[in-house]
């Protein structure tokens, strides 16, 4: 492809990722929905002035990894230590219960199939996307109603982070059996001896970048260093041990979560992925979208993954919380509250799809539980709130 070309297209996706981006929150939804609309817009569905190029793909890439890196200096580990038994059990079950039915939907549709073969591990991938959650929305709806503080509201929040990281290691052992020269004890044992390293490693580099830190704090070369990290991890993590890049990216973050500047190197990525990267990785995935495979068991697939996805984190998150002494609407606003997909739902499928596992018509049935939850959810838990409201000593027991 043409240099000019490539700029052409660029200054296209840039600003109407933007534009439609912005008025996506005008509308109260998250900036992603946009951006992915605006992929559609002008993409071989419909308009199709910008096709999607290997150059394209490439950029994506590195924003997802910039994404996944992010979400992991974002990791607050003392509130995972605070939130203990209760939140890792909430989000284990909220794991485990969207797995099970997002493999029972595709199974119960197109077939059920054999352990080991191609349509099993798509049935099992469809669950793995559906096990993300993305808190951010719920986070905001709670702040603005002053209930994150609360024991629900951080219930809530501890559940979110750990329900990421189980879904992140799930995912690893999936795509690990997926590989036909693979076997479950080889997979099994790639994945732990990359967490002991990642462990042992990470310590080590920890404590040599906080000394660094300590003298250089605040300076450019602190964020290059963290990013170098970033990408080192995610290509060790894919080419020595046949585990996701987006694995080894987290891992980078979460290295570096606790160190001074996390917050500083956090903003510096950041800059380059609001500016750059997560545009062309978002509306990327609008390109690659395709309807022209949509026939009517697609449709039929999409409104039960919507469906499913929704009411197996109630169901997981929601009746499990009540083993831990909550009450029956409390359980049910931690359902609620849990039950948002974003950017990792969407980070999933695009790993799937390179991979060969799915085929881009799946995009329609992510794309609309995205949507669909962004505006559900934050309906809910105002409703919830307000007719269920939570007792102050429960509020303020929180903070």
């Amino acid at each position: 492809m043409e240099t000019y070309q490539i700029l052409k297209d660029l200054a296209i996706v840039f600003i109407c990722a933007k534009g439609v981006g912005l008025l996506a929150r005008k509308c109260k939804a998250p900036m992603v929905v946009g951006e992915i609309i605006a992929g559609l817009l002008i993409g071989p569905c419909l308009l199709g002035i910008v096709q999607p190029t290997d150059f394209i793909n490439k950029m994506a890439e590195i924003g997802v990894v910039l994404i996944m890196f992010s979400a992991g200096l974002e990791t607050n580990l003392q509130e995972l230590k605070k939130s203990g038994f209760a939140a890792f059990i909430i989000a284990s079950i909220g794991v485990f219960v969207p797995l099970i039915g997002g493999s029972l939907l595709y199974m119960g549709i197109y077939g059920f199939s054999e352990f080991g073969t191609d349509e099993f591990f798509k049935g099992v991938f469809i669950g793995c996307i559906m096990t993300a959650t993305s808190v951010g929305i719920t986070v905001e709806v709670l702040k603005e109603m002053g209930h994150l503080k609360s024991r629900v509201g951080q219930t809530i929040l501890s559940a979110a982070i750990i329900d990421d990281v189980i879904g992140i290691i799930v995912l690893t052992f999936v795509l690990g059996f997926k590989d036909p020269n693979s076997n479950a004890l080889l997979v099994s044992g790639k994945i732990v001896l990359f967490l002991v390293l990642s462990l042992i490693l990470g310590y080590v580099f920890y404590k040599l970048f906080k000394l660094y830190d300590d003298k250089h704090a605040h300076t450019r070369r602190i964020p290059i260093i963290a990013i170098s990290l970033c990408f080192a991890m995610a290509f060790i993590a894919e080419r020595y041990f046949g585990i996701a890049d987006i694995t080894g990216a987290y891992i980078a973050g979460i290295i570096l979560c606790n160190v001074r500047d996390a917050e500083y190197i956090d903003r510096k990525v950041n800059v380059n992925g609001y500016m750059f990267f997560a545009p062309m990785f978002f509306v990327g995935i609008g390109l690659k979208t395709n309807f022209s495979n949509v026939d009517t068991s697609m449709i039929l697939f999409s409104v039960g993954f919507v469906i499913v996805a929704l009411l197996s984190k109630i169901i997981g998150c929601g009746l499990v919380s009540k083993c831990f002494g909550y009450k029956w609407a409390d359980c049910a606003k931690i359902g609620v509250g849990m039950m948002t997909r974003g950017e990792v739902a969407l980070i999933i499928t695009n790993k799937g799809l390179g991979l060969g596992i799915i085929d881009s018509s799946y995009f329609t049935a992510v794309i609309l539980l995205i949507i669909v939850s962004s505006i559900v959810t934050p309906l809910l838990l105002k409703m919830l709130f307000s007719k269920f409201p939570e007792q102050p000593e429960a509020i303020q027991t929180a903070k």
